[in-house]
């Protein structure tokens, strides 16, 4: 059942899913499973999310983000096969969720960091009053959740956060309840099905607490589609596999992310991880979102660069003392050496529909930004 139009589809591309955006790369194709499997096959995953998740044919779901992504198109596929009920935002925007939730018997919902994020900067009148009657599990994944930000999701709703982490590759899931993440703060779970290990450069098992590469195994094999180099580079011998991400294991087995590879800084030798800086960043009210990526530096290789949306726009004059309040606010969270060097305010800050930062794209812009133009050709 279609949510309340909250923005024009045909804005934003072919109804059959969005056009290829050159600012984020060329799309992947992942395939998990050989044709010919019986109609109602259901996989070991799926599942296991149904049970974990409560789902039936008495569900009614809400989708706060657009199907072309994976997890909410698998989630409505598994409530709409049990005989539940789908309703569908067009575009997230976060009264009008908050309204869904009051006015239908809405039992289950699906969200990004991002939109917690935009929950709970509305007026505390509005949250005061909202009250969802049929709320049970409010279910979060697709990017690391500030801790700040959850714990005060929890306060709000209770003991109804649920986390999973995953991926398009379905090559395992870890999965955490609101109880088990206040004793285990920042994790997002410990195997729902499969195993996860934590390995080194050299496909080592790291120890607990030690940081590496995140590899799962038990769910799904995967391959890229026509791109049989990254397929192999994302398989150990052992049949565990990675999408890239970097984090590690508490000594309960815990999982906690650290951030994507791809991202990681690496400045005067030092690995650093962004997304520790952005959750700083994030736990301040005047940043509404915040970008933490390297730029290059003539001295430590790499320099730490903060891109900030505001919760209020900041007039030019006023940019340099938020920067240096913001500055402060780091430094009093973080060891000097991960504090931001350089800064830059965005309004809004690129992000896709599905709530992830468009961060490579955010990258290549601020450093043309940065970069004195081409001199003119000279004339023939």
């Amino acid at each position: 059942m279609p949510g309340p139009r909250t923005g024009d589809p045909k804005q934003h591309g072919s109804p059959l899913g969005p056009r290829q955006n050159p600012a984020t790369g060329q799309p992947k194709g992942v395939i998990t499973a050989e044709p010919g499997a019986p109609l109602g096959t259901q996989s070991a995953l799926a599942a296991a999310r149904i049970r974990a998740h409560g789902l039936s044919e008495d569900t009614v779901y809400l989708s706060t983000a657009p199907l072309y992504h994976s997890a909410p198109l698998r989630y409505i596929d598994m409530v709409l096969r049990l005989g539940g009920t789908a309703h569908v935002l067009y575009r997230f925007d976060a009264d009008t969720a908050l309204t869904l939730l009051e006015d239908h018997p809405i039992t289950h919902s699906q969200w990004v960091p991002t939109m917690f994020v935009r929950l709970l900067r509305l007026p505390e009148a509005r949250r005061q009053a909202f009250k969802a009657r049929a709320h049970r599990y409010a279910i979060h994944a697709a990017a690391p959740c500030p801790p700040a930000v959850k714990a005060a999701m929890i306060d709000w709703w209770g003991p109804i956060i649920y986390e999973y982490y995953s991926a398009t590759e379905a090559n395992g899931q870890t999965i955490i309840n609101s109880e088990e993440w206040q004793r285990h703060r920042g994790s997002v779970g410990r195997p729902l099905l499969g195993e996860v290990s934590i390995r080194d450069d050299d496909g080592e098992p790291c120890a607990p607490g030690e940081t590496g590469t995140v590899y799962l195994r038990g769910g799904a094999t995967f391959r890229y589609l026509n791109d049989d180099a990254k397929t192999q580079a994302a398989y150990l011998k052992d049949g565990f596999s990675t999408v890239g991400d970097l984090g590690y294991l508490d000594e309960d087995g815990y999982l906690y992310l650290t951030d994507r590879r791809d991202f990681t800084i690496i400045s005067g030798g030092v690995n650093i991880y962004p997304r520790e800086i952005e959750d700083v960043l994030l736990a301040d009210e005047r940043v509404a979102d915040a970008a933490v990526f390297g730029l290059p530096d003539e001295e430590f290789g790499e320099r730490i660069h903060a891109a900030v949306e505001l919760t209020a726009p900041a007039a030019p004059a006023d940019e340099a003392a938020l920067r240096e309040a913001l500055r402060q606010h780091c430094r009093q969270h973080l060891a000097n050496l991960k504090c931001p060097k350089s800064w830059s305010f965005h309004q809004p800050l690129p992000r896709l529909p599905t709530g992830k930062l468009a961060k490579k794209a955010l990258r290549s812009a601020v450093l043309a930004a940065q970069e004195p133009p081409p001199a003119p050709a000279p004339n023939a």
